[in-house]
């Protein structure tokens, strides 16, 4: 079937935007594809389309869990066979859905990248017919991106146990060296890269230098009307500046990572549907969002590259309609931006120190300990040792990125629950109530297993099978656990340690150029360029992002801080003008006149002020005292 009948038929629009034709004709050409569009370009139906117009299943790589959960959703309401597999599955879950890929059964499978080298998907993958290998977030793969993965290093592998199968790389933000980044460790066979322009006309990027940040972002959501985003860096910031928001009559929530499934799931969809105004968030919160409807992103701190302030502020307006991204700035910014260099990067014996530690902790000795995996609280790690947990986290990071450790600091292990009563006990429960009844009916319909073992459940989908919200499911699950008639561990956050490699001496820990230098100092440029535009109010706000990003050719977009400015100054310099001229004009008669007989000529004071300095400065005017005339 022809591209255009299933973008039809299946999502109803009539023709594709800006360079998704391209990019279908490419990757369904069987050629290896790097496509650039920025949020809101329509990335998905790239790779959407062609998979249901070739043979076999496509894999799709991204590490948002909730944006895979989310498309293959919509996916299904479509009727088009996808299905994912992401932490939480049993691993009798994950066989079935592989067995399905493998079968024919599928037409999309949405994968995580951690979990495509594991010895269970390998092996299936081996027995599949795949169309193409789709990889989003494709900058997670570059070290020179602004969020590098070390997991993405290793999807290129899968070429080597299927070589003939193309790639389709997809990224929002990418800069041109790491554009030439993603194709080669991706192995394509030829570079071939489909850009869209990241231009947005609709976009009015603003940065506001403002010394009290908090009544800066009052008063500009109380000028700006519409559904809004605040970006702040600290979990504790997020509740701190929406109860500011409501305490000034704003409705505003917060958002972060360590907030419980239930809890973000509800404030998510109280923000997406309006029942929330402002949704004050961490990074964490945005990716595979879809409000189209965003008329204002404020960042109340500036972000580590202009990558993910692009990204984060491309947020808004994405319905065509215009929307402003606006940057709150101080002097004191540049001063914390230089200092995430020495927070990101810590020094190499204080990273050695680190290393060292963690063997102490777990009681390692050198040689031993490869292959084995701890949980790790790193607040209790850091208390017993004297580190700064800020400087610990970043040394933990550059030692797995050195190879020598797994450090997994945000894991996102579902619930799980386990039945303490036998099936015959349960039948003889006569006091439970309706909703109660109708929760364990689900767990029994929808999950085996639970009288044996524990058994990992998808909250929300026994919610929606029982009508129940989330939270009300959760205080359920509770209270049927304090109960004992199940064992219910809620979602929870653990993180852990794992050792790749045997231990070795702190001072034998070889620490690359690659890995600690040349990083270290694209981290400083990237810091550069954001304070570069926070500071540049010479330049239009618009084109220096286009710049940023390859875009050489643009104009000014009339529309941002810069230009309206300038606008403002042309306006006022022209009126200015205008009053020298007419000036000159009433004193060319060459009498003596005094100052208050201008006043016939009713100019604007204050452009009046600005005209005589000028024309007395270029002794184009002759003044003395009150008096003034032309030689």
């Amino acid at each position: 079937m022809e591209y255009r009948q299933l973008l039809q038929q299946y999502w109803g629009y009539n023709d594709f935007r800006g360079i998704q034709k391209d990019i279908i004709h490419s990757i369904g050409e069987g050629r290896d594809t790097l496509g650039l569009m920025p949020t809101g370009g329509g990335k998905s139906i790239t790779f959407q389309v062609p998979a249901l117009a070739k043979e076999g299943v496509c894999i799709v790589v991204t590490p948002l869990i909730a944006l895979m959960k989310d498309q293959v959703d919509h996916l299904l309401q479509r009727g088009i066979k996808a299905a994912a597999i992401y932490s939480g599955m049993t691993r009798q879950e994950i066989i079935k859905t592989l067995e399905n890929a493998v079968f024919g059964g599928l037409k999309l499978l949405y994968v995580s990248p951690e979990r495509l080298f594991s010895e269970l998907f390998l092996s299936k993958f081996r027995h599949m017919h795949v169309s193409f290998i789709t990889v989003d977030e494709a900058h997670c793969i570059s070290q020179w991106g602004y969020d590098f993965r070390p997991s993405y290093l290793h999807i290129a592998e899968l070429r080597k146990i299927k070589p003939e199968v193309p790639i389709l790389a997809l990224t929002a933000t990418a800069t041109t060296d790491v554009v030439d980044d993603i194709q080669e460790r991706l192995n394509f066979r030829a570079k071939n890269v489909f850009r869209m322009s990241f231009q947005r006309e609709n976009l009015c990027y603003v940065v506001r230098i403002a010394s009290d940040k908090e009544a800066e972002l009052i008063h500009i959501l109380q000028a700006v009307q519409g559904s809004a985003i605040v970006y702040v860096r600290s979990r504790k910031r997020t509740k701190e500046i929406a109860q500011l928001l409501k305490d000034n009559d704003i409705k505003a929530t917060f958002y972060h990572a360590g907030l419980e499934h239930f809890t973000k799931d509800i404030r998510q969809q109280d923000w997406q549907r309006d029942n929330t105004r402002v949704m004050v968030a961490t990074n964490a919160f945005g990716m595979g969002i879809d409000k189209p409807d965003v008329r204002v992103v404020i960042h109340m701190d500036s972000p580590d590259s202009l990558e993910a302030y692009f990204q984060e502020a491309g947020r808004a307006g994405r319905d065509g309609k215009k929307a402003y991204a606006v940057l709150l700035y101080n002097s004191a910014d540049a001063r914390k931006l230089h200092k995430r260099i020495g927070d990101n990067f810590p020094e190499k014996d204080e990273i050695r120190k680190v290393y060292d530690s963690l063997a102490y902790y777990y009681q390692i000795g050198v040689g031993s300990g490869g292959g084995h995996t701890f949980s790790f609280n790193i607040a209790e790690f850091c208390s017993a040792y004297h580190l700064s947990l800020t400087l610990t986290d970043a040394s933990l990071r550059i030692i797995e990125r050195l190879g020598y450790i797994l450090y997994e600091n945000d894991p996102n292990n579902s619930a799980r629950l386990m039945f303490l009563l036998s099936r015959n006990q349960l039948y003889l429960l006569d006091n439970l109530s309706q909703r109660e009844d109708l929760v364990i009916d689900a767990l029994m319909r929808l999950y085996g297993g639970l009288f044996n073992d524990y058994v990992y459940i998808d909250e929300q989908l026994i919610a929606q099978r029982t009508g129940l919200t989330p939270q009300q499911l959760y205080l359920i699950l509770k209270n049927l656990n304090a109960r004992h008639i199940l064992h219910f561990i809620p979602q929870r956050k653990m993180p852990y340690i794992n050792f790749l490699r045997s231990r070795v001496d702190g001072e034998q820990l070889v620490i690359g150029k690659a890995v600690y230098e040349d990083r270290k100092k694209e981290f400083e440029k990237r810091i550069q360029a954001v304070i570069a535009y926070a500071e540049n109010d010479k330049i239009c706000r618009s084109r220096q992002l286009l710049r940023y990003f390859g875009e050489t050719d643009s104009e000014d977009c009339g529309r941002c801080d810069v230009c309206l400015d300038r606008g403002q100054k042309s306006a006022s310099e022209q009126k200015i003008e205008t009053c020298r001229q007419a000036i000159l004009d009433f004193l060319s008669d060459h009498q003596r006149h005094h100052l208050t007989d201008l006043d016939t000529l009713q100019l604007p004071e204050r452009h009046l002020d600005e005209a005589l300095e000028y024309l007395v400065h270029e002794e184009l005017i002759q003044l003395e005292g009150s008096y003034l005339w032309v030689e």
